[in-house]
């Protein structure tokens, strides 16, 4: 029999993970955190948006575009944070 064989029939562990009682703080603190972080996020597309209709009124050029990007690359940090800690918590 070769290693992975044996590797293959062996039975894998799946434990359940538990939040301990003394983490219900933190646990209120990420969600405040990370509800704060998306509302800030969506302000900051109608914002963002905003400029780019005045900047259509002025008929300058579509610099908003790259501020709708780093907008929307920090609600997607944002996002994906809170869901690598609550799978982590």
């Amino acid at each position: 029999m070769n290693s992975f064989s044996a590797l293959a029939a062996s039975v894998i562990p799946n434990p359940t993970p538990v939040v301990p009682a003394e983490a219900g703080g933190l646990l209120t603190v990420l969600n405040w955190a990370s509800g704060i972080g998306l509302v800030l996020g969506v302000l900051g597309v109608i914002i963002v948006g905003v400029g780019m209709v005045i900047q259509l009124q002025r008929g300058e050029g579509g610099q908003a575009l790259a501020k709708l990007g780093w907008v929307l690359m920090g609600c997607i940090i944002i996002s994906g944070a809170s869901g690598i800690v609550r799978a982590f918590v």
